[in-house]
């Protein structure tokens, strides 16, 4: 059954079915990683967007900016559009339904995008252990468009202009690096992500330019957890429960 949860960011609320794939801290942390560099975007389309989390998250950071979310599942594109209406938020963000192996441009050729964000499925294709939930088979593998596919439609959409923002595996950063460059999108700023200091990176953040040139900085990891089970001072920052 659905559920309304009011996710904070400025009283924002999302509709989500716990029986298939919700959003978790890398959607959260992808979104305050893209406005921290990249704050003063106009239109800014999110790739695999789900129910609609980082749009909404970035909507409340930048009141000014408009947005798209392209998801390949109907019903999680439902959900977006109800949440979209739950918080007033039509006349700023629209989402479509559309395979990203086969983005049809009427999407988005009348739109000047110059941000692109992307949380895509992390598995690749034969990859990883399949759930018996198809929502969230689908959310978490590449079983239509590879991470190839979602990284040619980021330059796309940006065509020759603006940022791109992903959050991945460590384990892909090669496959990234190398579609981005194909893609005339250059690796700028990557920063791991750790469940708590001292442990190896299970996430990374990923920022490049189109048409940027050649200079990659790694910035200060992030740790999620503090001691104990709590979440650290910065990811507490980023949910807004602290200042």
């Amino acid at each position: 059954m659905e559920r309304v949860e009011n996710i904070g960011f400025g009283d924002l609320k999302l509709i989500q079915d716990p029986k298939g794939f919700c959003y978790g801290v890398d959607a959260v942390i992808l979104a305050d990683f893209a406005y921290n560099i990249c704050s003063r975007f106009k239109m800014a389309a999110d790739l695999g967007t789900g129910n609609g989390i980082i749009p909404f998250i970035l909507s409340h950071k930048n009141k000014d900016a408009k947005f798209i979310g392209v998801e390949l599942q109907k019903s999680s594109v439902q959900m977006a559009e109800r949440s979209c209406e739950l918080n007033k938020l039509q006349s700023r963000v629209e989402f479509f339904q559309a395979d990203i192996s086969k983005l049809d441009k009427s999407i988005y050729f009348d739109k000047d995008i110059d941000m692109v964000t992307c949380n895509p499925p992390y598995f690749p294709k034969g990859g990883g252990i399949p759930s018996g939930n198809e929502s969230k088979f689908i959310a978490r593998h590449e079983t239509v468009a590879d991470i190839g596919d979602f990284i040619k439609a980021a330059s796309d959409m940006l065509n020759g202009s603006g940022d791109f923002f992903m959050v991945h595996r460590p384990s892909r950063l090669v496959d990234i690096f190398y579609y981005c460059r194909k893609n005339r999108i250059e690796p700028k700023n990557i920063r791991f992500v750790v469940p708590r200091q001292g442990q190896p990176p299970n996430i990374v953040l990923v920022h490049c330019r189109a048409g940027g040139g050649r200079e990659l900085k790694i910035m200060k990891e992030l740790c999620i957890y503090g001691s104990g089970r709590s979440y650290s001072d910065e990811i507490m920052k980023i949910y807004e429960r602290i200042r």
